[in-house]
């Protein structure tokens, strides 16, 4: 009986493993009741690795190239097995192929926003997503924590660990580098390269090589990103809140005039309730700036204003204005009485 199991055991000849297209990390040979030959070849393609285990016990690992198994290529493995002399008879061992080509294009991002603390705006909610690149390099750990007896181990399988490892080092990462936030957002090279620092030692500890890292955006949510713009407009213009006020009035000017011309006539203007109080202080604050262009000398000692027109009214000038506030009428920003209120106060510059 002994001799016909014998007979009936099938000898392993060749170990390899032709990857294939499915993102594997590691793969267990099939053994079921096979046994290894003495003198059986091993063949490792390049970007592979190889591991023998014993009764859960990592013995030997072997690198791309081809090798005739024996007690000098297994030298690991002989020790565990309490082999004292060249064995000569077929052996049993798992055997795991391991896939260390780089694994690219893995994508990380932010499902929600996430708090950072920095140093110039205090608290700051960010999103931010992009690529990255990792290889397996050390076998025994991978084999230890991640993927243990497992017959397959793929890539999808370890997606969501890895996502999870970026998510938790990108506010260690803005910590260690002291990168401001409109820096980091202007420059995502300085981003990647220190996530990078505080990303390698983690993948590190599951056997893994990190390649390369890659931040494609960073953004803020929208009612953060408004409050930044208004930040930036400030600083654009030296803190100086009348031209702040001036360039946020230029910009409104074009929003007011379409929504005219939606409406129709300035009745629509009107009828919008704040684009109505945005054109009157449109107005006011043309008015006040004319009134300034066009004053000329000021009021005479004892505090009285000369009945003269003012010196330097040009009527070029005057009609030049006159151009003006027709178009703005025409748009509908200023109304018939304010246009006609204005005009009769520039041609009196002219009496």
């Amino acid at each position: 009986m002994a001799l016909m199991d014998f007979i009936k055991k099938q000898f392993i000849d060749v170990l390899q493993w032709t990857e294939d297209d499915n993102g594997t990390l590691a793969w267990r040979y099939p053994m079921a009741d096979m046994e290894i030959q003495n003198g059986a070849r091993l063949v490792v393609r390049e970007s592979q690795m190889a591991m023998f285990v014993n009764e859960g016990q990592v013995a030997d690992v072997f690198g791309p190239g081809t090798y005739r198994l024996t007690t000098q290529t297994l030298p690991l493995l002989t020790n565990l097995k309490n082999w004292d002399k060249l064995f000569e008879s077929p052996f049993k061992s798992d055997v795991y192929f391991f896939s260390t080509r780089q694994q690219i294009d893995q994508k990380w991002g932010t499902p929600q926003p996430i708090t950072i603390r920095d140093k110039e705006f205090g608290a700051v909610r960010l999103r931010a997503f992009g690529n990255y690149a990792y290889r397996l390099a050390d076998p025994k750990k991978f084999h230890t924590e991640i993927s243990g007896t497992r017959e397959r181990y793929t890539v999808a399988e370890l997606d969501g660990q890895l996502r999870g490892l970026v998510m938790q080092q990108i506010s260690v990462a803005i910590a260690q580098s002291s990168i401001p936030f409109l820096d980091l957002a202007a420059n995502q090279l300085l981003f990647a390269q220190a996530l990078t620092q505080a990303l390698a030692p983690a993948m590190e500890a599951y056997g893994l090589k990190l390649e390369g890292m890659t931040v494609q955006s960073i953004s803020l949510p929208d009612e953060l990103q408004k409050v930044l713009d208004q930040k930036i407009g400030m600083g654009m213009v030296g803190g100086d809140m009348g031209k702040l006020m001036q360039y946020q009035t230029a910009q409104a000017i074009p929003k007011m005039a379409e929504g005219v011309g939606a409406g129709g006539d300035a009745g629509g203007l009107a009828g919008a309730g704040l684009g109505m109080g945005a054109g009157v202080a449109m107005g006011q604050i043309l008015a006040q700036n004319m009134q300034t262009a066009l004053q000329g000398a000021a009021p005479a000692a004892g505090g009285a204003a000369p009945a003269a027109a003012p010196v330097g009214v040009k009527p070029e000038d005057v009609m030049a204005t006159l151009e003006k506030l027709g178009e703005l009428k025409t748009k509908g920003i200023l109304t018939q009485e304010e246009f006609d209120a204005k005009k009769a106060e520039l041609l009196k510059k002219l009496v």
